[in-house]
């Protein structure tokens, strides 16, 4: 599985978001390779429109705001 978290380093709540999925991928144990998506190219390239943003392999999970713990199991679960 590949996770791309896309914000930037000043937002706040990417930051959460981030957190967030370290956290509950470790909760359920679930591998992934995470990478950062920050630059404003890479960003226009995963289709998210606003930040922060949840790419799961290839697509986009989740736009503009930081999913619940639940939303995040299953989005994590379910991709695994």
């Amino acid at each position: 599985m590949i996770v791309q978290l896309v914000g930037s380093a000043s937002c706040p709540t990417c930051r959460e978001l981030e957190a967030a999925v370290r956290r509950i991928m470790g909760e359920i144990g679930v591998a992934a390779d995470i990478k950062k998506v920050t630059d404003p190219a890479g960003i226009m390239e995963t289709g998210v429109v606003a930040l922060p943003g949840l790419v799961i392999d290839g697509r986009v999970a989740a736009s503009g705001r930081v999913p619940s713990a639940e939303e995040l199991r299953r989005m994590l679960d379910a991709d695994a």
